[in-house]
């Protein structure tokens, strides 16, 4: 089986993260690795072809607890990454712990794999030859029983000394109409994650839903009730985490 080949994970670090979740206080936090990659060497669907032949051995390194969730998302709608793979744990040290098993470096039958992909046509480093590598901390969320189909992701560059404020605001003005949201059935997920490693996005805010059409609806939705004209709360959090740069994914496959 083709073994995934993508993530250069250094030694020393060895983020859809739509499968956000608020923690149980005494859990530790949950991270995710996620990798965004810049295409244009070949067709798409070939890397997509050889990511859903490693979905197996994905799948089992979360059924045997080595990451929490994973999954490869396709660009829909936004800027210049066109695919993102990403893996999440709870913890850091179990964050970098699973690097290696991620990227296939752990198979015993590794050697073997390699000499069955010189016959795969093209390598996904030639297809996708560019990537940004980030983590991020998940600091809230809420996710109901089906993973959405699509997902909004907003990359907000904010005020470093004010960040913290940025988490108050999402936990006390818009976790809650957010939440709501979850319950009544609008959005599938919602997350809040917070910068740890990578470029110069500080905060990811992400929603899934099942098609984009519910999604621009529930969008709509949500930032009327977060940033209606008179609403302090909103306004504040604009002016802490003003920037940003929206994309819409699409998820292809994950567990």
């Amino acid at each position: 089986m083709t073994r995934i080949k993508i993530m250069a994970m250094t030694a020393a670090l060895t983020a859809l993260a739509f499968s956000a979740q608020a923690q149980d206080e005494d859990a530790p936090p949950r991270f995710t690795y996620a990798t965004y990659f810049t295409c244009g060497g070949g067709p798409l669907d070939r890397v997509d072809e050889i990511m859903a032949g490693d979905a197996d051995r994905m799948n089992g390194l979360v059924e045997d607890g080595t990451i929490a969730a994973w999954g490869w998302m396709a660009h829909h709608t936004g800027g210049k990454w066109q695919r993102i793979s990403w893996y999440q744990a709870d913890g850091m040290a179990a964050l970098l712990d699973a690097g290696g098993a991620v990227a296939g470096d752990d198979d015993d039958d590794n050697g073997d794999d390699k000499a069955d992909d010189a016959d795969d046509g093209l390598k996904f480093g030639e297809v996708c030859p560019n990537h940004d590598d980030y983590i991020w901390q998940v600091e809230n969320g809420k996710a109901s029983d089906k993973r959405g189909a699509v997902g909004m992701s907003v990359y907000h560059v904010c005020d470093i000394n004010r960040e913290d404020r940025a988490d108050e605001l999402v936990a006390s003005h818009m976790a809650p109409i957010l939440d709501k949201m979850v319950d009544d059935g609008e959005l599938s997920s919602w997350g809040w994650q917070s910068h740890v490693v990578g470029g110069r996005f500080r905060k990811l805010q992400t929603m899934t839903a099942p098609d984009v059409k519910s999604l621009m609806k529930a969008r709509g939705d949500a930032i009327s009730a977060m940033y209606d004209e008179d609403d302090e709360a909103g306004a504040e959090f604009s002016e802490i985490c003003g920037p940003h740069v929206d994309y819409i994914w699409q998820n292809q496959i994950g567990g």
